[in-house]
């Protein structure tokens, strides 16, 4: 069955079933695991999953998908299809809950979906992730580099990275015009509170500004109890959000309680 992507959902069909091992080996699939897959596409992986572990959960925005994945998907009874956007979706109707995400995520929603399941989804231990390169290289960016932004924070923060591989543009249809990658990380913590989040991201909203003027424009925080939280922890009042380290925001976000 002939199925067209489409661009708006950013949709790249993986098609090189070789890089179904490496996805195995990095996700350590075991055959109690319980998997969720956002974006199954055409159930290449959806199947190879299947195969391997005990229950899949998959999510699809993309309806017209169903007839192709029913086809692939035929004579399976682990595989519990779902249609709905990743992006908001209520994981708690889940059951049982997932605790490893393996998936091929579509480069538009890539970065909030993995950030939202790191909070919306306590169940998950490990996430082995194809996306972009770019994206890939943000997750684990270290500070004062390019690529360190909220994510890497938020992302270094509750997990650690296990693995990774690069991908050819030529493992999906249609081919990319960028490079990809499989990235797979492990969690180290529970959630953190959610003002840690929101004040994390405010603190990269303007890059250019001060952590301190940043912040401020959120209205959470003013710009003076900012500054004297910086000074608590040993930092410049001047000091741009991309300098502190994952710890030190914590440590931030706890001298302005």
């Amino acid at each position: 069955m002939s199925v067209t992507p489409k661009k708006a959902l950013g949709q790249h069909f993986l098609v090189d079933e070789n890089l179904l091992g490496v996805i195995g080996r990095l996700a350590a699939l075991d055959p109690g695991d319980v998997v969720l897959e956002l974006g199954p596409g055409l159930g290449v992986l959806t199947r190879y999953l299947a195969d391997r572990v005990e229950t899949v959960h998959a999510i699809e925005l993309d309806r017209t998908l169903e007839a192709p994945l029913g086809e692939v998907l035929r004579g399976t009874t682990n595989v519990h299809l779902v249609f709905g956007d990743a992006v908001g979706f209520d994981y708690r109707v889940l059951e049982p809950s997932p605790g490893k995400l393996v998936a091929n995520l579509p480069y538009n929603v890539a970065t909030p979906v993995v950030v939202e399941s790191l909070y919306k989804i306590p169940s998950l231990e490990r996430w082995t992730v194809m996306v972009q390169r770019e994206i890939a290289d943000r997750f684990f960016a270290a500070p004062r580099a390019k690529a360190y932004g909220a994510v890497s924070v938020l992302v270094q923060l509750h997990t650690r990275k296990v693995g990774s591989h690069r991908v050819s543009p030529t493992s999906f249809r249609p081919k990319p015009r960028v490079e990809s990658a499989i990235v797979a990380f492990e969690r180290l913590s529970r959630p953190y509170p959610d003002r840690l989040r929101h004040l994390v991201v405010a603190s990269f909203a303007h890059r250019r500004k001060t952590l301190a003027n940043s912040v401020s424009h959120s209205g959470q925080v003013t710009r003076e109890e900012a500054e004297r939280a910086l000074t608590a922890i040993g930092r410049s009042r001047a000091i741009r959000a991309e300098e502190l380290t994952p710890e030190e925001f914590v440590a931030f976000v706890d001298a302005l309680a």
